[in-house]
């Protein structure tokens, strides 16, 4: 199953592709900003609003170190090295997406306060207690074993440690239509309810500060942009597109399907490491 979501992210020349498209929209790829790629580097629900309302919930300090567990091409870590003076290590399934995330952030110049290496949720590379905080958004979608996952996430924070994550949870509207980003088909997709969700985080260790059902702000936002689509005359030159392709248009269009009939929510959360 883990090879099965890796390759359903894996994408050749993703690096290239990227450069290319900043490279049309006027972007000096050789000095580029953070804010250069908010368009195109977050890869996750809301994007990069997303991103900013959760770092707000997090609050991390010029000290931690925090661990972004599916990091995809690094977006979420770049964004908080440079606004919170933290340092962050990201890790991903996807070689592609890792070697993306180092290409970029080499071009951000954030080398000195963030680094990536490709791993699992389920078995991240690093021992217990390396961390201040954690951090993750739209990864437990693709995860089966999610006491596992926490329990993991868990074993690498330290006592007192806070997590922090945004996820897309079930709802009761009935079954994902598909594709969606996360899934091209159900058998790599893996919904919780925000009940069940919550119950596993708790069972696991963490105890939850401040629990968010994003799942309004996430439907308009996800209209905005689908209407945005229909009256261009082809797509923006900056979007996830870019990322996931040809299909994105239809991904888009079933993700905002599937907030409108509640077959999906969103939820943000910060937790705190008990025990």
């Amino acid at each position: 199953m883990t090879n099965d979501v890796a390759t359903h992210y894996a994408t050749e020349g993703l690096l290239d592709r990227i450069l290319a498209a900043l490279a049309l929209a006027g972007k000096d790829i050789t000095r580029l900003t953070i804010d250069d790629l908010g368009l195109v580097d977050e890869f996750h629900s809301r994007r990069r609003r997303a991103t900013e309302e959760l770092a707000r919930m997090l609050a991390p300090s010029t000290s931690d170190h925090v661990i972004d567990v599916g990091s995809g091409i690094g977006g979420p870590s770049r964004f908080l090295a440079a606004t919170y003076g933290c340092r962050v290590s990201g890790v991903d399934l996807t070689a592609e997406f890792v070697a993306t995330a180092i290409g970029l952030t080499e071009r951000v110049g954030l080398t000195d306060r963030v680094d990536f290496r490709q791993g699992s949720a389920l078995a991240l590379p690093f021992p217990d207690a390396s961390f201040d905080l954690a951090w993750s958004q739209n990864v437990a979608m693709n995860i089966e074993d999610r006491p596992h996952y926490y329990a993991e996430m868990k074993r690498v924070v330290k006592p007192g440690g806070r997590l922090a994550i945004q996820d897309v949870a079930q709802g009761p509207g009935g079954p994902v239509v598909f594709p969606v980003m996360w899934a091209d088909r159900p058998e790599i997709s893996f919904l919780r309810t925000p009940e069940d969700t919550r119950a596993m985080l708790e069972a696991a260790g963490w105890r939850v500060l401040q629990w968010i059902n994003n799942s309004d702000a996430a439907l308009e936002e996800a209209a905005a942009e689908r209407a945005q689509m229909r009256t261009a005359s082809g797509p923006p030159v900056l979007g996830i597109h870019v990322i996931v392709g040809p299909s994105a248009r239809e991904k888009v269009r079933n993700g905002q399907r599937n907030q409108e009939e509640k077959r999906t929510l969103l939820i943000n959360a910060v937790l705190e490491r008990v025990g």
